[in-house]
Parts: structure tokens; sequence; C-alpha cells
């Protein structure tokens, strides 16, 4: 017995080493992560807001993870070729997505059928920044409030005009979202650039837009425009004399705001994608990051993943419910 002894307890030892080895690879690997440089393909174009606030992290966050960040612009096809290109990439965390978390919460409901599938084909990390929408009309517009607007929509149903900078995006699903809560009908104009609506809307060709502090904020500087509230639960500190939705005479809790988020593939360890979320969410609290979200007008909204889903699959059937009542198709 005494010679077998060392052996059964050198067996015992063996199988507790592979049994922590079997369990150990998710965190090891997010412990080790990244390995290599690191590559984060976006659906948004050069210059845009987006992709310089993302090429603003990227730079902090080589610094973190000791790797280079790598910021690969794929704009166009309402995201569809930022997508196609990240579910060519290997699932070991070494590429991101960094796109308009429409993609996975108003998307599903606009076309009959996706080249992706929104909940499968993708795993959520965090979002990175959200931008709210101001209300904004001519500067010599006669609605005064919220509440003018929407008297002027009920008075004359379909007259009341605003506009976009595109079928299905937010300014249109935010308008849409406010016809529905107010019960009013009014006509939309979709224009191709963001430029000509805002123009448009200045010289009173349309009544009203949404628009952001970067998109409409120039001709609201000029004097040109007039924000004439915000769609969000309070004010914003960099706006403080305009005054929210509600506060404006419209519906209560009224929010039109979009984000964009940064998503992994499927088999990424769980551990890994927590680890750039937690990254992400300290690099937030830094005192330049949040100066330079301030300075682009948006807003933290770092999340964990678990937050993230939820956030998400909240999102989706609020559009629903809009998407539906507006009858807007993009297929």
């Amino acid at each position: 017995m005494d010679d077998i002894k060392p052996v059964t307890l050198h067996r015992r030892a063996l199988m507790r080493a592979f049994a922590v080895a079997c369990l150990a690879p998710a965190g090891a690997f997010a412990q080790t992560f990244p390995a290599k440089p690191v590559r984060v393909i976006t659906s948004f174009p050069a210059g845009s807001g987006p992709d310089a606030m993302l090429r603003f992290l990227a730079e902090r966050l080589s610094r973190v993870w000791g790797q280079n960040v790598i910021v690969d612009n794929r704009p166009g096809g309402g995201g569809f070729i930022a997508v196609a290109e990240m579910r060519k990439a290997a699932p070991d965390g070494h590429t991101l997505l960094h796109i308009d978390g429409l993609n996975f919460t108003a998307a599903p409901h606009l076309y009959k059928t996706l080249p992706y599938d929104p909940v499968n084909d993708l795993r959520p990390i965090t979002p990175l920044h959200a931008g709210f929408f101001f209300i904004a009309v001519s500067a010599t517009s006669p609605w005064r409030t919220v509440a003018d607007l929407i008297a002027a929509a009920r008075a004359t149903p379909g007259q009341v005009t605003y506009g976009s900078w595109q079928v299905g995006s937010i300014a249109h699903l935010g308008a849409a979202a406010l016809e529905t809560a107010t019960g009013t009908r009014m006509n939309h104009i979709p224009f191709k650039e963001t430029s000509q609506l805002y123009t448009a809307v200045a010289s009173g060709e349309v009544g009203w837009a949404f628009g952001s502090p970067a998109s409409a904020g120039p001709l609201q500087r000029a004097g040109k425009l007039r924000f004439m509230a915000l769609a969000a639960q309070q004010r914003l500190s960099t706006y403080p004399d305009v005054p929210t939705v509600a506060e404006s005479g419209g519906p209560a809790g009224f929010e039109t705001t979009s984000w964009v988020g940064l998503f992994g593939l499927p088999g990424v360890p769980g551990a890994t994608l927590a680890r750039i979320s937690q990254d992400i969410a300290q690099l937030m609290t830094e005192p330049e990051v949040r100066a330079k979200l301030v300075d682009f007008g948006y807003v933290s909204q770092a999340l964990t993943p678990e937050q993230t889903v939820a956030k998400i699959e909240q999102e989706r059937a609020r559009y629903g419910v809009t998407v539906r009542n507006a009858a807007i198709r993009l297929d």
C-alpha cells in the first residue's frame, strides 16, 4: 500500500490540475488580452463625430492595453458593410465592431430580412456614448414651445412638416414617436444630407427637425436655428436654458437619443468582453475624456455586456411600436 499511495496522490493532483485548466481559459484569456494589436471596424466615415471620438479613445486604450488599437473605417450600407467585414474576423476578441445601436434595435423592424442576425451574430460589449436630440426650428418660427407645435399639428393634420436625413434615421424615428405620443399626424420630408436638412429648417421650408449639437449646432450658434426643447429626461449642462420636451408642454418622459457601441463575435470568452467593458468604463471617468465627450455633445453610457443586452432588448421593443404605427419600411 505504501508504494501505491504516492502514485494515487500524484494522479489526484494531476486530475485537479486538469480540472483547473478546463475552467481557466476564459479568465486566463482575459488577463492576457490583448496579445496583439486590436482592430476596431467602424461603420462611420473618417472625420465624423463618432469616428473622431473612437480615435480619441483608441489612442488611450493603446496605452492601457500595451497594444496598438487600429481604427478601420467601413462606412456605407446602413452599417451592413461593417457588419459583413466583422463577421469575417476570428472570434479571438482582437477585432471589435463600432456601430450605431439602431442596427440592433430599430433595423430588425425596418427590414423584412437583414444580412445578419442581430441577436446571435454579434455580442454586445458596451455603449461608448449617447447623443440626445433637440427639436430645432427656424429662429423666426412662431412656435415657442412644444405645446405650440403639437397644437399646430392637431389643428392641421398632415400639414406640419418635419425633416430628417434619411428614412428610418433616428431623426425620423424620433419624430414618428412624437406623433404617436401626441396623437398627431405630420408630414415627413427626407433629405440626402444633414446640411440640406438644417438649411431647410432655418429657412422655414421645413417646420422642424430633430438635431444634435454637432449636426444642427453650427446654424443654432449662428442664430439661424433655435433649439426649442431637448428630447431627454433632464436638461443638458451645456444648454441649461433649453427645456426638456416635457417642460415645454410635450409628453412626459419623452426621449430621442442614439448611441454608439462596441460589439464582439460569438465565441469570445465572456471574461474578455467584460474586461473590455471595464476598461472602457474606467476611461470614461478620466477628465480629458469627459471633456472631449462634452465637446462632441455626447454623454458617456458605459455599461456591462449584460446591461447592454438588456438595453438593446428594451429599445428593440419600443422601436417595434414606433415602426409599426408609422408603417416605416426600408425594403
